[in-house]
């Protein structure tokens, strides 16, 4: 089997940016230009070719109404916040395992989103996006908009971050297509 190897410099920057437990955003800023994720749910946002992308899967599928927008974009403030709070109403342990310390988000990126079922009740930390009907066809045809579900069960050992099936992570086109088939998730090491 074939390894794809990435510069190490791309792994600071673009699509491809790396972010994980062990390595860190390269810096903590503030994104400009960001655009809502879902149209009518202006509060969730991302990087515009990442809502585009967002928003060309919700029209090849028909489905924008039965998804929710749980998180977008999010400032270092706002992941200090996430983090202190789900320490303090669950424990470390459940920390560590579901919310990225400050500065190892992908939400601060403005390429990551929490998607979830369209419901009433929505769970802010583990959302509910079930692995059947219109949710589970979303995922088949993401990767080939540039999103991927990026922490996966049985990849905790390599992305640091429980199983989330709510998180999705746009890294562009070829680069989700590949990732999704060959069923890779990227570490530290640069290699898929």
């Amino acid at each position: 089997m074939r390894s794809i190897l990435i510069q190490y410099e791309d792994s600071f920057r673009g699509d491809l940016l790396l972010v994980t437990p062990n390595h860190p955003l390269p810096h903590v800023t503030d994104i400009q230009g960001l655009v809502p994720a879902i149209p009518g749910q202006s509060k969730i946002l991302l990087q515009a070719k990442a809502a585009e992308s967002l928003q060309q899967v919700f029209r090849h599928l028909h489905c924008d109404t039965q998804f929710a927008a749980v998180s977008g974009y999010r400032t270092q403030d706002e992941q200090q916040h996430i983090w202190e709070d789900a320490i303090a109403e669950k424990g470390l342990p459940f920390a560590r395992q579901f919310v990225a310390i400050p500065g190892h988000s992908e939400h601060q990126t403005g390429l990551a989103i929490d998607l979830a079922e369209q419901k009433s009740e929505i769970d802010f930390i583990c959302p509910d996006f079930p692995r059947t009907g219109i949710f589970q066809q979303f995922r088949e045809i993401a990767p080939r908009y540039g999103w991927i579900e990026r922490y996966l069960r049985g990849k905790e050992s390599v992305t640091g971050i429980a199983e989330e099936p709510w998180h999705f992570r746009y890294v562009g086109v070829p680069h989700a297509e590949i990732l999704s088939k060959k069923g890779w998730s990227w570490r530290n090491t640069s290699v898929f």
